[in-house]
């Protein structure tokens, strides 16, 4: 399969509004002592502040996805990539918590759908075999846009004032979303079902129990969701509380707070593709291995986070941190690939947004609320020592999904997609 130039244009276009999309959903993290400054903010508020994107998105992605998969994803996709920038911009001009909350939850709404419908696309522009691969590019931009994000918010807090922060990161959305309107989609799927069906008997039409049994029954996936939710869990209460934990226990200014938390996360820019990559070409000789590498990686994260935060200080805390950056995202590509692997081609949407609803329910709405609260009841050290357990939790469900991946890709129906 010969990739064209406009697979590779829109791929462009997903990358940086899925860097976008981040630096919007993140700013907020460097903002939290000019907040709590301002407005008397406690930790669990700002906490509350970074889950209330999730919670939206918990909410709204699964409805959206539906109007991705059986509508148009580069209409669905400019059209979310506009609301969220404006949702961004209206923060500028909250006047108290309720209302940033409010607003928050609006970022949250709009960035619902975009995760499913980027997946989608990418997996129909590009061959199944460097799916990893491709999707790990891609991610990579997630820890990009969360360390500028980081990074930016501060900067700009310290320098315009925090309100600025929100209105300066908005604006390119707008330009990337009018983009987008031009790249060129694939035509709606039909919902059509004949693995089950003996040669000589026609296609038909999937009923809602044959969806619904999609997603019940494969094992593999089932596990890869909820793996994603206890990794996921991790990887959002240190994009939320790096900073504010190097700003307190480093009495370090929030820009330079605000950087050195952000370059953590920053060094998964290099974990996302390696991921990516490593799976695919294991899984030439191992079948199961886009299951096997999180497994692995997770495994790996849980320890290097015990050791930093039980054992290490001062600069060789931040090595072990730095490596974390590197191993903590390695288990998104394969995962997102799974989600796509083992479903109908015309529910890849869907399924991503049944995996984004699991891991944002059990993973990214919890997290910064959870240490949040130890915190306020402890303080913000003892709150991180608890993340290497959900990493672990992780390792162990990625591992035992792996024996199930094989059998449900067989299980799975294939459908050539045409470009139009």
């Amino acid at each position: 399969m010969k990739t064209s130039k406009n697979a590779y244009y829109a791929f462009a276009l997903l990358f940086l509004l899925y860097m976008f999309d981040y630096i919007d959903r993140l700013i907020i993290v460097s903002l939290f002592p000019f907040l709590q400054k301002d407005w008397g903010l406690t930790d669990t508020e700002c906490g509350l502040l970074v889950s209330a994107v999730y919670w939206s998105i918990l909410l709204f992605s699964f409805p959206v996805s539906i109007i991705v998969d059986r509508w148009s994803r580069k209409k669905a996709i400019g059209l979310m990539a506009i609301l969220w920038s404006i949702a961004t911009l209206l923060c500028v001009f909250t006047r108290n918590f309720k209302q940033l909350f409010g607003a928050r939850i609006a970022i949250g709404i709009g960035e619902a759908g975009y995760a499913p419908g980027g997946t989608a696309l990418i997996s129909a522009l590009f061959p199944p075999e460097k799916r990893a691969k491709i999707l790990g590019i891609w991610n990579a931009s997630i820890p990009l846009g969360s360390a500028l994000g980081i990074a930016l918010g501060g900067i700009i807090a310290e320098r315009l004032g925090w309100r600025h922060a929100f209105g300066i990161v908005a604006i390119p959305g707008f330009v990337l979303a009018l983009m987008f309107f031009k790249v060129k989609d694939y035509r709606t799927v039909e919902l059509m079902r004949t693995r089950s069906h003996e040669i000589d008997e026609p296609p038909t039409k999937m009923t809602f129990l044959d969806i619904a049994k999609t997603f019940i029954t494969k094992k593999s996936l089932l596990l890869n969701n909820l793996a994603f939710a206890s990794n996921v869990f991790v990887t959002t209460a240190l994009l939320s509380w790096m900073p504010t934990y190097f700003h307190r226990m480093h009495d370090l200014p929030m820009s330079k707070a605000g950087i050195k938390g952000g370059l953590i996360m920053f060094l998964a820019i290099i974990g996302a593709p390696l991921g990516g990559y490593l799976s695919d070409r294991w899984m030439k000789h191992t079948p199961r291995a886009r299951m096997l590498l999180p497994a692995i990686s997770s495994a790996v994260s849980a320890i290097i986070l015990f050791v930093a935060f039980g054992y290490l200080e001062g600069a060789h805390q931040y090595l072990a941190l730095l490596c974390l950056g590197v191993t903590i995202i390695m288990f998104v590509p394969a995962g997102v690939a799974v989600t796509q692997d083992v479903v109908h081609p015309g529910l890849r949407a869907i399924s991503l947004s049944i995996n984004i609803v699991i891991q944002h329910s059990l993973g990214s709405a919890l997290g910064p609320l959870f240490v949040g609260m130890l915190s306020d009841r402890y303080d913000l050290s003892m709150a991180l020592k608890t993340l290497p357990v959900f990493c672990m939790i992780g390792a162990v469900l990625f591992f035992i999904g792996a024996f199930f991946y094989e059998s449900d890709v067989k299980s799975t129906e294939q459908v050539d997609l045409v470009i139009d």
